[in-house]
């Protein structure tokens, strides 16, 4: 295994939702004994409330529901843990719709990307559905997301957690393409209205001032490859896609995707683990 951004991705400290998008990148190129190895480590880590990964008082309330794909390979019992956290035990808001944290009542869009795949992935297209409608409700402007119901501004990576989430979700479970796949449209041709000319795009969409973000332009190219490999998408935005994928690509060195949204606090340029997994995940996709 010699591919520098799997081997800097490897080599990173990470967060559960971080562990949770290594583990997809590395199922979707078939790296499947790894990301199994990978997925043990989160059940050790499992809190008795059903969370998987939680490490050093971790008080997201649905990030460790990204890791539930790679652990159903290994510990299903740990898994329909994680899955009975998310239907019965997360808390969230009258509607249903999960809240982000554990202590304070606030949606986010990276819920999104999450749950739903989750969901759909365990047999749930209902919940699936009765989610995304909830954050769209809550987050949603013509086609672009707030990055929290307390954070009003339109983050880029928010809408990226999104897209990707609703493609990984119909890839999952292709009948939820009816439900799902014209929101994502929507909100990848909204996203791609605010490219700048380097072919990238602000941190916040509608805020020039803010700093370039490349990690929005490998997590929509995913989506679109997604989409066109499983036919909810026309073919032309695999081009779209091959155009976002080269933008990126003068700020990947040394197997590092820079420029992007930096771990740990996300509000400053830097690197971060999940910059890193969707850079592969976009490519494994184009590869389908």
């Amino acid at each position: 295994m010699t591919d520098p951004v799997l081997l800097t991705l490897l080599a990173m400290q990470r967060q559960n939702w971080e562990q949770g998008v290594a583990v997809h990148a590395l199922l979707d190129l078939g790296h499947t004994d790894l990301a199994a190895r990978l997925s043990r480590d989160s059940v050790v880590h499992q809190s008795p409330d059903g969370r998987l990964g939680t490490i050093g008082g971790e008080r997201g309330a649905v990030n460790s529901a990204s890791l539930y794909q790679g652990v159903v390979l290994v510990d299903p019992a740990a898994a329909a843990r994680q899955l009975d956290w998310v239907v019965n035990g997360a808390p969230r808001a009258s509607d249903g719709t999960l809240y982000h944290v554990l202590d304070t009542p606030e949606v986010w869009a990276d819920s999104v990307y999450m749950v739903v795949p989750m969901l759909a992935l365990a047999g749930r297209p209902d919940l699936a559905v009765q989610q995304v409608l909830g954050h769209r409700a809550a987050l949603c402007r013509d086609g672009l997301y707030l990055a929290a119901d307390t954070r009003p501004s339109l983050w880029g990576t928010g809408s990226g957690w999104v897209a990707a989430g609703l493609a990984r979700a119909i890839h999952h479970a292709p009948d939820l393409g009816a439900d799902l796949a014209g929101h994502a449209r929507e909100v990848i041709d909204a996203c791609i209205s605010y490219r700048r000319e380097d072919g990238l795009f602000g941190d916040v969409l509608d805020d020039p001032g803010s700093f370039r973000e490349a990690n929005l332009a490998q997590m929509l190219a995913y989506a679109a490859y997604t989409g066109v490999a499983d036919g909810w998408l026309p073919s032309s935005y695999r081009a779209l896609a091959d155009s976002l994928v080269a933008a990126v690509e003068p700020y990947v060195v040394d197997g590092v995707v820079t420029s992007v949204c930096g771990a740990p606090s996300f509000d400053r340029p830097g690197t971060s683990a999940e910059a890193q997994a969707f850079h592969l995940m976009a490519r494994a996709a184009a590869a389908r």
